[in-house]
C-alpha cells in the first residue's frame, strides 16, 4: 500500500503572533516552525497501517528550502520519504493543486491530511483534493483502519459518531482522538539524514484567493467587578456600553 499523507509547517503553538510590511506579512522572526499537529497525527496512523499491512508512507509539503528542517523530523518520526514542491503556500486552493498533481504522478492508494492547519484554520485540503482527483473523502476521522481490503473510518458528526467503510483509493483527515503521535528515537534521526527528499518544480502556481491585511483579535479586557446590591450599574453596561439590552 503506497500512502502519502499531505504536511503543513506552522509555527509552534506558543508563537507570539506579529505582523510587518503593513500588516501585510506574517512575520517569522525568531518563530519556531513545528509540523501541524493534525497532520502529524495522520503522519502517525499512516506508519501504523504501513507497518501492519506492508506499504510505504510519503511526506509532502508545499514550502520553501526553510521547512526542509521540520520535513527531516517526519522522516525521523518513520516515513519513507519526502517531497517539498518549491514555492510558497498561498491558500488551499494552490496547495491542494500542487498536492493533486503528485497523487496523479504516484499512483498512491491513500492520502491522508490533518482536519485543519493551526495557522489558518481552514481545513480546506482534504474536501479539495478529493474534488481535483473525483476521489472519495471521509473528514474529521477518529479512527482509520485498513480491514479486508477496506478502509474502516470512524468520524466526527454533530451529536456523535459515524462509521464508514469505503474502497481504495480515499481521502481522509486526522482529527484529534486518532492517535498518540509518535516521538522520534535516535535511530530514527540518524536514518532521516539520509532518507530521500525530492525538491520539486510547480506545473502551476496559482491561487483562488488574496490575502490584504492581517490583524491580531483584540485583547481581552480585565473583569470588571459590580456590587451585588447595585443591579442598575450592571443593567446600565449590559445596555449602553456592551449594548445587548435594549
Amino acid at each position: 500500500m503506497k500512502i502519502l499523507v499531505c504536511m503543513s509547517v506552522v509555527p509552534d503553538t506558543t508563537t507570539k503572533i506579529s505582523f510587518i510590511e503593513n500588516n501585510t506579512k506574517f512575520n517569522t522572526q525568531g518563530v519556531q516552525f513545528i509540523i501541524n499537529p493534525y497532520d502529524e497525527l495522520s503522519l502517525t496512523k499512516a506508519i501504523e497501517i504501513a507497518e501492519k499491512n506492508g506499504g510505504t508512507v510519503t511526506v509532502a509539503t508545499v514550502g520553501l528550502s526553510d521547512t526542509e528542517p521540520v520535513i527531516r523530523k517526519a522522516l525521523a518520526i518513520g516515513a519513507n520519504d519526502a517531497i517539498r514542491v518549491n514555492a510558497e503556500p498561498k491558500d488551499g486552493l494552490q496547495v491542494a493543486s500542487l498536492l493533486a498533481d503528485i497523487v496523479k504522478s504516484n499512483a498512491y492508494d491513500l492520502v491522508l491530511t490533518g482536519r485543519e492547519s493551526i495557522d489558518y484554520n481552514g481545513g480546506q485540503i482534504c474536501g479539495l483534493l478529493a474534488e481535483l482527483l473525483s476521489w472519495p473523502a471521509v473528514n474529521v476521522c477518529t479512527k482509520i483502519e485498513f480491514e479486508n481490503g477496506n478502509m474502516q473510518f470512524e468520524r466526527d458528526i454533530d451529536g456523535g459518531r459515524q462509521n464508514v467503510t469505503c474502497s481504495l483509493p480515499v481521502i481522509a483527515s486526522a482529527q484529534k482522538d486518532l492517535c498518540e503521535p509518535r516521538i522520534p528515537n535516535m535511530k530514527g534521526i540518524m536514518a532521516a539524514r539520509t532518507k530521500p527528499l525530492s525538491v520539486i518544480e510547480p506545473n502551476i502556481n496559482e491561487t483562488g484567493s488574496e490575502y490584504f491585511q492581517f490583524e491580531n483579535p483584540v485583547a481581552k479586557q480585565a473583569v470588571r467587578m459590580i456590587d451585588a446590591n447595585q443591579a442598575g450599574d450592571l443593567i446600565n453596561i449590559l445596555k449602553n456600553e456592551i449594548k445587548i439590552l435594549s
